[in-house]
């Protein structure tokens, strides 16, 4: 077998386990070589149906260690890279921002340089490409109108958006001074299967299953654009293959609501799928869990990204529609919530 193959980082975790699905099923010629440091967001379980694959090579290590990445590219052909791995969660970023800065910042330049040393080596720099894996809040906030396009220029409002455009900057740096083959995307809220309990939807889920209260930052106004994981991996795909170097790409759902809208309609789906659990506390309704709590430290009021670049260009849009792929989310969550109190 031929040890050329794609480099994934974070793969384990909720964007990452689906893209490797989606990618080794498609591209049965490739292998592909997983490295994630199995944080708190990251399960082996989430990659079942790909685990005992031949072309499919796990790494438990660190983006941030030289030594495990660039054994990597010693033993591999790294062909191409796309780069998912990151801290996350914004809540813990305000708590302690020194693990948000090693993985997101120093992790993506170990990253980098491995690439450029082992690619330039080769002479094939220009040729092998750096997927980098953004969000919409490196661009801040908005008001009640506009979109984020991809010349708007960064506003990170807490440590964690911080470090993702730190990380934009050193890719896009790598692009301009060493003339390396890169492409970033940025998408807007995702959503479905696997994500991380910590999550917002996740967590609605878990709490009024649990029949405890469902909180609520504010006044629940504040808007985000939801795209479902699946729409989201078709993107990363045809930027990874197609797009135009140096460049970024926004990639969005069309399905901005606010957190209490989104709430409404996941406590009206358990409703239905679960009223049963409702009499244990004399509710009528999942609804009657929603509490208000004191909101975030610098919490963005709305995201919401000009998407017709991708579109034009690439020819890519979301095909899954926001209440079908809600509705399948709720109902995946449901099951795995069965399973655990089997």
């Amino acid at each position: 077998m031929s040890n050329k193959a794609l480099l994934v980082t974070g793969g384990a975790g909720f964007i990452g386990s689906n893209y490797i699905t989606s990618f080794l099923e498609k591209y049965p010629d490739w292998q592909l070589v997983n490295l994630d440091k199995l944080t708190y967001a990251g399960n082996v379980d989430n990659l079942s149906a790909v685990n005992d694959l031949d072309r499919y090579h796990f790494v438990h290590g660190d983006v941030a260690d030289e030594t495990v990445v660039n054994e990597i590219f010693r033993v591999f052909d790294i062909e191409g890279i796309i780069h998912f791995a990151a801290e996350s969660h914004v809540d813990k970023s305000i708590m302690d921002s020194n693990p948000f800065i090693l993985t997101n910042v120093l992790g993506t330049g170990v990253l980098l340089e491995a690439a450029r040393k082992d690619w330039e080596a080769k002479g094939v720099l220009k040729e092998r490409r750096f997927h980098h894996i953004s969000t919409d809040e490196v661009y801040g906030s908005l008001e009640a109108e506009g979109k984020f396009t991809e010349e708007t220029p960064y506003n990170p409002r807490n440590p964690y958006s911080a470090t993702k455009a730190a990380a934009n900057m050193l890719v896009k740096s790598y692009y301009t001074t060493y003339g390396m083959n890169v492409v970033l995307s940025s998408s807007s809220n995702n959503y479905g299967p696997r994500q991380h309990d910590e999550k917002l939807i996740p967590t609605i889920i878990r709490k009024a299953l649990s029949l405890e209260r469902i909180p609520i930052y504010g006044d629940g106004m504040n808007v985000r654009d939801w795209l479902y994981v699946g729409d989201h991996c078709q993107a990363i795909d045809r930027i990874f293959h197609d797009g135009e170097a140096g460049e970024s790409y926004n990639v969005g759902g069309g399905n901005e609501r606010t957190n209490l809208e989104l709430t409404h309609y996941i406590c009206d789906q358990l409703d239905r799928v679960k009223p049963h659990f409702l009499a244990e506390k004399d509710l009528q309704s999942y609804r009657e869990l929603i509490t208000f709590v004191d909101d975030r430290p610098g919490h963005d009021r709305r995201y919401a990204v000009d998407d017709s670049k991708i579109r034009r260009q690439l020819g890519w849009s979301p095909q899954v529609s926001y209440l079908d792929g809600l509705k399948d989310t709720v109902e995946w969550y449901v099951t795995k919530w069965e399973e655990v109190l089997q």
